[in-house]
């Protein structure tokens, strides 16, 4: 069953005809439990589909355990990008990137092909500057309108700094760690398991966290 129809696979084709460089998805899924894996795998393939520059690469996070440790996969369904020459920029989604996060989805996509993220040269200096490790989680739901803007706020900082990891975390698939996180509204951001910030931030919230670190 397809899950996009014809005029939202035309929509996407034309959003994602500016792509630069070649990239590569690798989603990581397992037999059981895993609620939207099934649904994941599919989205994704409909999407790579619609661009001869995006590879689809389906793992098993059981008989893969080697990549998965790799890219810090430890739930399903997980899916890293990477770029046109394999590599792993700390670009992650844990859950299914439907709903409104099928924008966050599409412009990391666009993002690590190579097109410009429209930041000024002040603030990737800042973003370049960061020399500790940072993980950034953002726990999103799929009907929060503000959370694809967070989103990508964490995947563009993971682009421009190695030492940078953003994670999309969809809270119900991930219910556990929505209640470990003590999430009560999206989207909310953690930064290294303690800092946090509610609502759609700007960068320079996210960077004046991250230089107190």
């Amino acid at each position: 069953m397809q899950l996009l129809n014809t005029e939202l696979q035309s929509q996407i084709k034309a959003y994602l005809s500016p792509m630069i460089h070649p990239i590569s998805i690798v989603l990581f899924t397992q037999d059981s439990p895993c609620e939207t894996c099934t649904e994941t795998k599919q989205l994704l393939k409909e999407v790579s589909e619609l661009n001869s520059k995006i590879t689809f690469i389906e793992k098993d996070l059981v008989e893969d355990i080697v990549d998965a440790d790799t890219y810090g996969i430890e739930m399903t369904p997980s899916f890293v990008m990477l770029d046109h020459e394999g590599k792993y920029r700390g670009v992650k989604f844990n859950g299914i990137p439907a709903g409104h996060e099928i924008n966050s989805f599409l412009t990391a996509i666009l993002d690590m092909s190579g097109t410009d993220f429209g930041f000024d040269e002040e603030t990737i200096n800042r973003i370049k500057k960061i020399n500790k490790p940072v993980n950034i989680k953002v726990f999103v739901t799929l009907s929060c309108p503000h959370c694809p803007g967070a989103v990508s706020s964490a995947h563009r900082l993971a682009m421009l700094n190695s030492n940078i990891e953003g994670e999309m975390i969809e809270a119900q698939t991930f219910y556990a760690l929505s209640e470990k996180y003590q999430v009560s509204g999206v989207p909310k951001i953690v930064i290294n398991e303690k800092h946090e910030l509610l609502g759609n931030q700007p960068i320079e919230a996210f960077l004046n966290t991250l230089e107190k670190l």
